[in-house]
């Protein structure tokens, strides 16, 4: 594609996806609105065309955030300073679409986003451990901070889930398979790094609210107290925050890195979770459980991975 922005570089990003929405500037209230409007006006679009991916951006983004970390790293702090729980300011960055000449928004809102990856390292780490990585007066400290911050922001949500080392099947809810975009890698060549592959699904929020309805409906008839179908309400809710008009993005960052060319390329989720709900509307049970199967064995695979040494 000659709109593609190639992006070569040997900086890997995480194993992370990432569950994305657009809003259009017309969506944002004054001051935000003028504030966006002129950030990409000067920053311009990170990508022009439903075919380009932010690939430039989010791997800038991670730079940002290893380059925060370079004083730890360097032990240029105190031996002893306290670790640090996220940004002391929410950021003033964001990812930029053009598409149909409308410019639409998606706020990186790290500061918000560190409060949430906070919240799941406190579910997912035992106290010991927590408590070596983030000592408990820290935590109390950003607590407080996210506190005093949503009283002021009673509305505030993200723009941006992250998963890491896998796909949630909830995530493929909003798409079909005509919003799939494969862009597979491209080796180095003339002494410059290769192109990384990339994979993601756009689709308008129309068309997502309506397929995660869809959804839902199905598997709450079905499965009401499946994990799918808990899964289905979260998206759906999540969705409803958004103006009518955005744009919905799945991302599968970096775990490009982990999953390997071929596997990529013949990689249709979105398209066998679809299948399997249409089985499941149908009452044919067995064709649903064989593409959920497909589904989970090939993100367990990839999850794997985080164990590897």
């Amino acid at each position: 594609m000659q709109d593609v922005t190639a992006v070569r570089t040997s900086v890997l990003p995480p194993y992370a996806a990432h569950l994305r929405v657009y809003e259009p500037l017309a969506a944002y209230p004054e001051p935000e609105r003028s504030r966006w409007q002129a950030y990409a006006a000067e920053h311009g679009p990170d990508a022009a065309s439903a075919g380009e991916p932010v690939a430039r951006a989010a791997l800038e983004a991670q730079r940002g955030a290893l380059a925060e970390l370079l004083p730890f790293a360097s032990r240029a702090l105190p031996i002893g300073a306290p670790p640090v729980d996220g940004p002391e300011a929410e950021a003033e960055q964001a990812f930029v679409r053009v598409l149909d000449a409308v410019t639409y928004v998606c706020p990186w809102a790290t500061r918000l986003r560190s409060w949430q990856a906070l919240d799941e390292l406190r579910e997912s780490l035992p106290v010991a451990l927590l408590d070596s990585v983030l000592p408990q007066a820290v935590r109390q400290e950003a607590l407080a901070a996210q506190e005093h911050w949503r009283a002021a922001h009673p509305d505030a949500r993200p723009w941006i889930l992250t998963s890491r080392w896998e796909v949630p099947v909830r995530w493929f809810l909003p798409f079909g398979a005509e919003d799939r975009r494969f862009l597979p890698a491209e080796p180095a060549a003339d002494g410059q790094p290769g192109v990384p592959a990339a994979l993601y699904y756009l689709t308008p929020m129309a068309q997502a609210r309506r397929r995660v309805a869809r959804g839902y409906r199905v598997l709450r008839e079905r499965l009401a107290d499946a994990p799918l179908t808990l899964g289905a309400e979260q998206v759906g809710r999540w969705l409803e925050e958004f103006h009518p008009r955005s744009l919905v993005e799945l991302d599968y960052g970096g775990l490009v890195h982990a999953i390997g060319g071929p596997e990529l390329a013949a990689d249709q989720s979105a398209a066998e979770v679809a299948d399997g709900l249409a089985a499941l509307r149908e009452g044919d049970v067995e064709r649903a459980e064989g593409a959920y199967r497909v589904v989970t064995e090939r993100w367990r695979r990839v999850l794997a991975l985080r164990q590897a040494n």
